[in-house]
Formats: structure tokens, sequence, C-alpha cells
């Protein structure tokens, strides 16, 4: 699955890295509503360009997960400021 990599000079593997650690750290720094989002930019940052097959819950249960991620953030965030603003995307 990675075998472009073989294939890269030094040059390259640098650029890669960080082409992917700007990408990782774009998701790392998101904040606020950017938190709950499909993240496709993410995705292709990989080599192989696919159409993720996702699968998309019924609302109840998609927004009891939404809670429970918004709890886990209270768990292992709990200093964390808030973001007191309403989605207008």
């Amino acid at each position: 699955m990675d075998d472009d990599l073989d294939t890269m000079d030094r040059a390259a593997l640098i650029a890669e890295i960080r082409k992917l650690r700007a990408g990782i750290r774009e998701h790392r720094d998101a904040t606020g509503h950017d938190l709950c989002w499909h993240h496709p930019d993410l995705w292709a940052l990989l080599p192989e360009k696919t159409d993720p097959a996702i699968a998309v819950p019924p609302w109840p249960k998609f927004m009891r997960g939404c809670i429970r991620y918004r709890q886990s953030l209270d768990r292992q965030a709990p200093g964390a400021p808030i973001h007191d603003q309403e989605f207008d995307g």
C-alpha cells in the first residue's frame, strides 16, 4: 500500500512528511464546531484516492453519539475554554 515511499528520494520523503504533519496539525488544532465534521481533506493526504464508503447513523443514534463525544471532551479536556457560538456554516 505504501510502495510509493520506496521510490522517493530524501527530499521527496521530507516533503511528504511535512505535508502529512501539516494535515495532522490542522486536524489536531480544530476547535469549536469544527471538531464534529467529516474530514475528507485529511483523508486526501493519502496516496490512494478512494471515495470513502461512509455509513451515516439515523438521527437519534447520531445525536446520541454526538452527546457522548461531547461528554468525552468533558472528561479528557475538563479545562478547555468554552466556544459559545452557534454554528453558522
